[in-house]
């Protein structure tokens, strides 16, 4: 015998799987802004690591660059908001934009001051996208020309 659901069957099925969907979403959600948060907590506080430890990061970093004939890598992504005004003194390439600097970019280009500078390395922070039109995340690039 063959059973075909009314009409009102197949409407609260249909509810229960939008509602299923909904809840993923919310899950997912929910699980990629615990994410970010944890990826802010880290960047925002100490990294730990001793200018030695930072210096042979580095130095892999740049050996790498050099043997693919490149002259300047990216080193480093952060989200905007680690900035203390968005990024926005970076966007518009103001003086003292590194005051605006918190947690692991600060040790960065603190590092680059006491470590790289001295031996000729240029290092630039620049917002490398724009999502929505807005400024999004900050690129540092390290050169040696």
């Amino acid at each position: 015998m063959i059973n075909i659901l009314s009409a009102k069957e197949l409407m609260a099925k249909i509810a229960k799987v939008e509602g299923d969907k909904a809840s993923k979403a919310m899950k997912a959600h929910e699980a990629a802004e615990a994410e970010k948060k944890a990826l802010l907590d880290r960047l925002t506080h100490p990294s730990g690591l001793s200018d030695e430890e930072v210096l042979e990061k580095a130095a892999t970093i740049v050996n790498r660059a050099v043997e693919n004939g490149m002259t300047s890598v990216q080193v480093f992504r952060f989200p905007n908001s680690v900035c203390t005004d968005s990024g926005r003194a970076i966007n518009q390439a103001e003086e003292g934009w590194e005051k605006t600097l918190t947690g692991i970019p600060k040790e960065i280009y603190d590092f680059w001051q006491r470590q790289l500078k001295p031996r000729g390395y240029h290092m630039r922070f620049e917002i490398i996208d724009y999502p929505g039109g807005m400024p999004g995340d900050v690129g540092v690039f390290l050169s040696w020309r």
